[in-house]
């Protein structure tokens, strides 16, 4: 009579086999659900930088048709203006501060780039115009909004020109200390 062994070793052999590639598989899955992870997260945070972009592609391009048409400019356009070409004015001031801000906000310019920027604006006789007149739409705005910071920079800047003795405009003024925190939507 033949007695069949069958090896303790062989068996193990084959258990550590088995467990080594399942434990290798699972380090792989895991490796594969952190990287996926991580992209989900590039993904949500580029879809707000996206988002942002596409509102402010949006917001241009429909004030390039109100400006071209006047019937246009009376529905976007809230503010009296004394002509079709001083509304057309406006909604371009509009247009140059959004931008501003824009770049701003999406990290194209700093704080200190963005106050350059608006000083050079506020020399503008029709944007200070326009300023005024729209000075109501900022009403609503939450003070701690990066906005309402930003129009309070504009009035600060319009301020300091105007009581400025020096014909040296580029050097009036100081950007605030503090960024703003610049994906606030508000």
């Amino acid at each position: 009579m033949v007695t069949q062994r069958f090896g303790i070793r062989g068996l193990g052999s084959a258990a550590v086999a088995g467990l080594a590639f399942a434990a290798g598989a699972l380090a792989a899955l895991a490796a594969q659900h952190r990287r996926q992870t991580d992209l989900l997260r590039q993904v949500t945070d580029a879809n707000g930088a996206d988002s942002l972009r596409a509102y402010h592609r949006l917001q241009l391009c429909l004030l390039g048709k109100a400006m071209e048409d006047p019937d246009l400019a009376a529905v976007v356009s809230t503010v009296d203006a004394d002509s079709p070409t001083r509304r057309r004015q406006y909604l371009y001031a509009n247009a140059l501060y959004s931008n501003a801000l824009f770049g701003y906000r999406s990290g194209v310019a700093n704080l200190e780039e963005l106050h350059g920027h608006l000083r050079v604006l506020v020399r503008n006789a029709i944007f200070r115009e326009y300023w005024e007149v729209t000075r109501h739409h900022r009403a609503s705005l939450k003070a701690e909004s990066v906005e309402a910071r930003v129009g309070t920079m504009v009035d600060t800047l319009m301020h300091d020109l105007d009581e400025s003795d020096t014909e040296e405009w580029w050097v009036v003024g100081e950007p605030p200390a503090e960024e703003y925190p610049p994906h606030d939507q508000r």
